[in-house]
């Protein structure tokens, strides 16, 4: 065997990942607000790039031409417009009526400056060599504080806002007892007691810990003045009659229990719920209610009454004190109806608006070659590939919300019975890309509907045949399943097996085991469950 150098020239294809295509790619995945702070980070390390402000003259003429684009939006429709009546788009002159605005009150400004009868402002403002001991004064403190107005709730026109209640920090349950523990009167030893006490209430105010595990932990802070287990129990007496009503119990049964006792002693059948709960509380948990009605011997709308009063308690009584931050979401797309055709925008509110510095870009020179001039130049290159970047993802972002938008404009306009099967293959082939590519454009990404708001993977569910050869959506049957057992009788509710049965008259073929599951994934309990006597 010869060993020897040689060349060979070979032809090939590979996929090259060049820093802006991941760049592209990285955006394209980002949610709205990681998005939004993405550019601001982009906006800080690369003095390329600017945010225009409102009052820019360049703005004004590209947001005028984007408003005439918009006047002849119906004339076009057709042309621009897809076959199933859906129009895509995006939302200005919003912008040109505030610089309108602005100029107006700029000219008017001016005027006012020019006016040579304008107030002489110094000769106003001169300050006396001597002051009178007493002032006069316009109004006395009375006329003004006396009987001031109790500040009005503020409406979406003012422009009051009341910043202090909206970005306050959540009140939790632990701060609501401590309020309610500084305002009581206690001795050191029992407020010692007190506080391991609340150290044992977890987020549903709930005592999570035994008295004798208490007890145990605070004998070692004590040695010199051993406690006694009454004690505590004392001072337990004592924190369950704290706000909300309920906390401080050990069990569902002392929770309620404690809500009822807090109750004035004439109110109607309190007496019997507080036998119910205290005797006959497992029956009720299983809804047992021949068993209930025998053994308390209480007619049946007797019962009804007391089981009226029973679940007007709140078994989660934390639960009123400590809530979570609620978690806002901006839609990145608008769906709304316009000349019977359903239209797709994106959201003008979350829409980036950046662009080239031109007084940097104007002072790069092409035959420098310094550090200073490379640096610019090289930055002025990531400046373009990143709005490159972004509107790459918007029009992405846009043509796969059509395409979901033609698809399932049975759901816009009916509702959720109607959403027919849709996969991530069909959109990419509509819109001639790859499947991952998808998954990214619908993740985290919301649309605003009439109907509501919706994640862009909402849309997407598996089928299942029907008798006449069609396919039926998962979350058609879902809706059906949640209207089946909305309109079900308290008394005997529908079984998952009776709801297959309901199913396949109509068409759909579901097992019983499909039920049960689509059923859990809507939070519904079982029949035994929802069994009401009432």
């Amino acid at each position: 065997m010869v060993m020897k150098a040689s060349l060979q020239l070979k032809l090939g294809q590979s996929l090259t990942m060049t820093p802006q295509l991941q760049q592209a790619i990285r955006l394209l995945q980002l949610s709205t607000l990681d998005l939004q702070q993405e550019i601001q980070q982009a906006l800080e390390s690369n003095p390329m790039l600017e945010a225009p402000e409102d009052d820019d003259h360049g703005d004004e003429e590209s947001t005028h031409a984007d408003t005439n684009n918009d006047q002849n939006t119906d004339s076009s429709a057709d042309d621009r417009g897809i076959d199933s009546g859906i129009d895509s788009g995006t939302n200005s002159g919003v912008d040109g009526t505030a610089e309108s605005a602005a100029e107006a009150s700029s000219d008017t400004s001016k005027d006012w400056d020019e006016n040579e009868n304008g107030p002489d402002w110094a000769s106003e403002n001169e300050i006396p060599d001597t002051l009178p001991d007493d002032l006069p004064v316009d109004t006395a403190w009375d006329d003004v504080y006396q009987s001031a107005p109790a500040p009005a709730s503020s409406n979406g026109d003012d422009n009051d806002y009341d910043f202090e209640t909206r970005n306050s920090p959540t009140e939790t349950l632990r701060d609501h007892l401590e309020w309610q523990l500084n305002l009581t009167t206690m001795t050191e030893r029992d407020r010692a007691v007190a506080h391991a006490l609340m150290d044992a209430v977890d987020e549903r105010g709930y005592l999570t810990s035994s008295l004798a595990e208490i007890y145990t932990g605070l004998q070692d802070e004590h040695d010199d003045d051993p406690l006694e287990l009454d004690e505590l129990e004392a001072v337990l007496r004592r924190l369950q009659f704290f706000d909300p009503p309920g906390v401080f119990g050990r069990d569902l049964q002392e929770c309620l229990l404690i809500q009822l006792n807090q109750m004035p002693p004439d109110t109607p059948w309190v007496s019997q719920a507080r036998m119910v709960i205290t005797h006959y509380i497992s029956l009720l948990g299983n809804r047992d209610y021949a068993q209930l009605l025998r053994r308390s011997r209480l007619k049946e709308d007797q019962l009804k009454q007391v089981l009226a009063l029973i679940t007007s308690l709140n078994p989660r009584p934390g639960n009123v004190i400590d809530r979570t931050e609620p978690d806002y979401v901006i839609p990145d797309v608008i769906v709304y109806k316009r000349n019977e055709r359903w239209r797709v925008e994106l959201n003008p509110e979350i829409a980036p608006r950046i662009r080239v510095n031109a007084s940097y870009a104007s002072l790069i020179k092409r035959a420098d070659s310094s550090a200073d001039n490379t640096y610019m130049r090289d930055q002025l290159q990531e400046a373009k590939w990143f709005i490159k970047s972004l509107q790459s993802r918007n029009e992405t972002l846009l043509k796969v919300a059509t395409r979901i938008v033609e698809y399932q404009q049975g759901f816009l306009d009916q509702g959720e019975e109607a959403m027919k099967p849709l996969i991530l293959s069909e959109i990419a082939q509509a819109v001639e890309m790859h499947e991952s590519t998808i998954s990214r454009v619908t993740t985290q990404k919301f649309m605003h509907t009439p109907r509501g708001i919706f994640e862009l993977k909402y849309f997407f569910s598996s089928h299942v045949s029907t008798d006449a050869g069609g396919e039926c959506s998962s979350t058609a049957i879902r809706a059906m399943i949640k209207k089946l057992i909305a309109v079900e009788t308290s008394k005997k509710p529908l079984s998952d097996s009776k709801i297959a049965a309901m199913l396949g008259e109509q068409g759909i073929q579901v097992a019983r085991r499909t039920v049960a599951k689509y059923r859990e994934a809507l939070q519904i309990p079982p029949s035994n469950e929802r069994k009401r006597l009432v």
